[in-house]
This record gives C-alpha cells, sequence and structure tokens, in this order.
C-alpha cells in the first residue's frame, strides 16, 4: 500500500526570537500602489500553431477587423482562418510613479485553442486599467521557455508553450497620480492589522524624529507629520522607513493543505502534554458475477449472480505520548512514525485543538 508524504515546514530563525525589522518591512505609505492592467491582441507570425476558425471564431474576427482599419478590404462572404495566428490576453502591472515612455514587461497567455505562441509576435495593443482607459500600448517579439514537437500521432513538449513575456514589451502613455499624503501628513498602513505593533512603531517614529510625530489612528493606520516640500517630503520618508522597531509576536498558526497534505507552522506554536491513539477502519467488499445455466431441455433460462464478501478490519494503534511544549514538527514525526496519512494528522490536529492542547489557530485550505 502507498503511503502519503506528509512535509512539515518550521522556519528557521538565525536572529533573535523577537528582532528589530524596519518600518518599510513592517508598512506601506499609503497611495503608493501600484495597478493592473489587461488587454487584448493578436500574435501573428505562428509556424501553424495559431487558432482554429471552427474553434476560435474571435480569432478571425478580430484579425479582418485588424485588416479593415488598416485599409485592407476582404470580399464579402470569405472566411478567414488563419493558422499562424492566435488571440492572446495580455496582462501587466503599472507601479507607482510611472511615467510616460516607461517600459513594462508584458505576459501574453492565449486564449484560443493555440498549440504554441512561439516564435510569434505581437502586434499593437492598448492596457487599459478597471476605469476603461488606455494606460499603455504593447507590442514584440513573445518569448516563450518551452519547446515542443508532434508527428504521427506522437508529442513532446517541454515546459508551457501557451503562455510567453514581452520583456519591456509596453510604454507607458498615461501617468496614474499618486500622491504621498494629503496636506502636512502623510499615512503609513502595516502589512498586518496589529495594536501592538502599531504602538511600537508610532514610539519608535516619536523617539527617533521627536515630539508628536506620529499617531496610530487604529491597528493598521498611523498618520504621521511630514514636510510639504516634496524634495524634504522624500528625505523625510527615506529616514522614517529605515527606522528599526521591535514588531509584536506573530499569533500561533497551523495551515493544513487537505488536497497535499502539507503541514506549514510558524515559530509561535506550541502543544501542551497529551496522549494520542489513532486507528482506522476498513470496510471492503468484494462482488464477484457467476452465471447459472440450466440443464439441456429444462426450460430454465441462463441467468447471472452475484456473490458479495464482505470484510471489516481494523488497524491497530499506539498510544502516543506528546510532552509539553513540543513543537509541532516533533508531533507530526511521533505520529508519521505510528503511520498516520495527511488525513489521519488533520483529524487528529482538529482533535488536539478541541481538547486544548494545540496552542495556535488551526486553518485547513
Amino acid at each position: 500500500m502507498s503511503r502519503f508524504v506528509v512535509v512539515v515546514c518550521l522556519a528557521l530563525f538565525a536572529s533573535p526570537l523577537f528582532a528589530a525589522q524596519k518600518i518599510k518591512e513592517l508598512a506601506s505609505v499609503a497611495g503608493v500602489r501600484s495597478n493592473p492592467l489587461i488587454g487584448y491582441g493578436l500574435v501573428v507570425g505562428l509556424d501553424g500553431s495559431g487558432d482554429k476558425a471552427s474553434a476560435s471564431p474571435f480569432t478571425g474576427q478580430s484579425l479582418g477587423n485588424m485588416l479593415n482599419q488598416l485599409g485592407v478590404q476582404i470580399p464579402s462572404g470569405m472566411k478567414v482562418d488563419p493558422k499562424n495566428v492566435a488571440a492572446v490576453s495580455l496582462t501587466a502591472t503599472l507601479p507607482p510613479f510611472a511615467r510616460r515612455g516607461q517600459s513594462l514587461d508584458i505576459t501574453v497567455s492565449s486564449i484560443g485553442d493555440a498549440k504554441s505562441l512561439r516564435g510569434g509576435t505581437l502586434l499593437l495593443s492598448p492596457l487599459k486599467g478597471i476605469d476603461g482607459q488606455i494606460y499603455a500600448l504593447a507590442q514584440g517579439n513573445v518569448v516563450v521557455g518551452g519547446a515542443g514537437a508532434a508527428a504521427g500521432g506522437s508529442k513532446t513538449q517541454i515546459n508551457h508553450l501557451s503562455v510567453g513575456l514581452i520583456p519591456s514589451g509596453a510604454t507607458v502613455e498615461r501617468e496614474l497620480p499618486a500622491s504621498l499624503g494629503m496636506g502636512d501628513m502623510v499615512a503609513l498602513q502595516l502589512l498586518e492589522s496589529d495594536f501592538t505593533t502599531a504602538n511600537r512603531v508610532v514610539q519608535a517614529i516619536n523617539r527617533e524624529l521627536g515630539g508628536q510625530t506620529a499617531r496610530a489612528l487604529d491597528g493598521r493606520q498611523i498618520e504621521v507629520r511630514a514636510p510639504q516640500d516634496s524634495n524634504a517630503r522624500i528625505q523625510f520618508l527615506s529616514r522614517l522607513e529605515n527606522i528599526a522597531v521591535e514588531a509584536a509576536e506573530v499569533s500561533p498558526l497551523v495551515i493544513i493543505n487537505a488536497r497535499t497534505g502539507s503541514i506549514v507552522m510558524n515559530k509561535a506554536v506550541r502543544i501542551d502534554p497529551c496522549a494520542i491513539a489513532h486507528g482506522n477502519l476498513s470496510v471492503t467488499v468484494n462482488s464477484t458475477s457467476t452465471v447459472s445455466q440450466p440443464p439441456p431441455l429444462s426450460g430454465g433460462q441462463t441467468a447471472i449472480t452475484r456473490k458479495a464478501d464482505v470484510s471489516v478490519s481494523a488497524d491497530g494503534s499506539k498510544v502516543v505520548n506528546i510532552p509539553g511544549g513540543a513543537s509541532l514538527s516533533e508531533v507530526v514525526g511521533a505520529l508519521n512514525s505510528v503511520g498516520a496519512t495527511p488525513q489521519d494528522l488533520i483529524s487528529i490536529l482538529q482533535a488536539m485543538k478541541a481538547s486544548g492542547s494545540l496552542k495556535a489557530e488551526l486553518q485547513i485550505i
């Protein structure tokens, strides 16, 4: 019988348990954020690996519309079925403070039935934001990190062929305004909401910059008084983000992936003394079909009968003693030694949480 493999990931820290972190590692400046862009385009120049008109009719429609815009008239009723063209979706990220003329990397993904985008060229395509405005224009040669070949019913493929990248393939055409606060105030937003960390950040800023420079609005947002001159404000933020803060202790957390059997814990997880016994009950039903053949000239009919064999077995289980203060890796190691599968571990950890022995929040994904 095959056995599942349980992977336990335990963070290793060479630094002290609660080492100081810089503010830029704990918080971001409100208003400084990236924005996703999306677009639609055509990749041409494929070696017969493009979309089929029967499966992806929108590709032919898009190609016909583009040719009409370029002055090429397609006769009425003519079917456009190019095998060297693929319809693709385009995605990119507009970084904060992006300016006109700046280059962006583009991800190109096939949305039809194209077999490969290798060797293709993306034609000029707009990239839009959530507001429907065009923020960048994309065009260039698609780089695909894979290869494949097929002939005579045989096929060989390395990596993924329907997604590619165009490095610096888009140019920013519209700037998105970004503000570093309103008036003489700048807002810091903690990456994780925590009242203790917010209080320590405020104390560290006031201790370093003096006076009542910072104040906490809630467990996530901190308001900081900053110079209004743009150059002075940048210098102030540069000094601010490098202030060291001792972050609050993380909450104990155990995450279980029920699909892969992976278990991830953080450094704060602790176990109270407990004893565990876990066994499995197996029910097996075997069905055998037999044919009942009547004697000749008896007037009977041939019939199929089924014979069922039902067996029940229970695996033997051992009692495992878990000492207090043990880490979860030691618990999982002990359970694995008696043959616990990932599904067993999920049940056991849930029971430990219910009994109060597992001192952590349990999340199953």
